[in-house]
């Protein structure tokens, strides 16, 4: 193990000068394409530096959740680094220190830049991922020890089992599960994906609350043209929907229900950001 943390210390090191550079000429660059990609190189190699200087507190007490909150404290900072900035609605609602699953729609790796500006907001709250971030030491070693829960999405059976296990978390522990129900990034951002039972199944399994988090899009970015301006992403979250005494026969309503009112949600939030300039083009189309 340390070992390989030595190995991986000495690959970033590497990294290091250029990546300085980087976050130095960011702000000044008016290259399109230098900026696109510069943003999304200082955003992994920060995230990976940090991880390497947080993993031996987090294995002080690993798979601690709280040691998200002080991940968050850190990186928060990289949204200004590359422009982003987040406005968080209704935070009251994750305020509250209850057991309840967490819902999102999932559009880019950066929403979970926005997750790290408010987790001190939802407290205790344990993020679940693919098992294949794992692997990306030392991001997923990091994740890991911070109590983010990997779920294997290929085998269904395995995936539900996990879900099974970390559905105490909830129960025990009054700590919220968040989770993208889409199953994985939807990129186009014209509306939302179809959502998985996965979540909404642990909910009712724990009778615990759903709650609806909606990310407006992502105006200012786009993949095609290579291009990322500065913006505000508005995260608006809805009141929690109950699942008391319902039973798995109410999953797939259930389900549909949440959708309905994210995408609802989503096409106010998309109507208000269109009203937002847009160096590239005036509006997002």
């Amino acid at each position: 193990m340390i070992l390989s943390l030595l190995n991986i210390l000495q690959s970033e090191l590497h990294m290091v000068p250029a990546a300085i550079l980087l976050i130095l000429i960011l702000p000044l660059s008016s290259n399109q394409r230098v900026r696109y990609y510069g943003c999304f190189i200082v955003y992994i190699f920060i995230v990976s530096a940090a991880a390497l200087v947080l993993l031996p507190i987090f294995l002080l007490r690993p798979k601690n959740v709280r040691n998200c909150v002080l991940t968050g404290y850190l990186l928060r900072h990289i949204s200004k680094l590359v422009g982003i900035q987040w406005e968080l609605r209704r935070r009251d609602i994750l305020e509250v220190e209850r057991g309840a699953v967490i819902v999102a729609n999932h559009q880019s790796m950066f929403d979970i830049l926005g997750m790290f500006d408010f987790w001190d907001v939802m407290g205790k709250c344990a993020a679940v991922a693919r098992k294949e971030v794992f692997y990306v030491w030392p991001f997923g070693l990091a994740a890991w020890a911070a109590g983010v829960v990997f779920i294997d999405r290929k085998r269904g059976r395995v995936a539900n089992h996990q879900l099974d296990e970390a559905s105490s978390l909830i129960k025990l522990h009054k700590t919220k599960l968040w989770l993208f129900p889409e199953g994985t990034r939807n990129r186009k951002g014209d509306t939302l994906l179809p959502f998985k039972r996965g979540a909404f199944r642990v909910a009712v399994a724990c009778q615990a609350p759903i709650i609806p988090v909606v990310y407006s899009p992502y105006y200012f970015m786009n993949a095609e043209k290579k291009y990322f301006g500065h913006g505000r992403v508005i995260v608006h979250v809805l009141d929690p929907i109950s699942t008391e005494g319902k039973t798995e026969n109410d999953i797939d309503a259930l389900m549909e229900e949440t959708r309905e009112l994210m995408l609802k949600q989503y096409e106010v939030l998309k109507q208000e950001v269109l009203t937002l300039p847009n160096p590239e083009n005036g509006k997002i189309q």
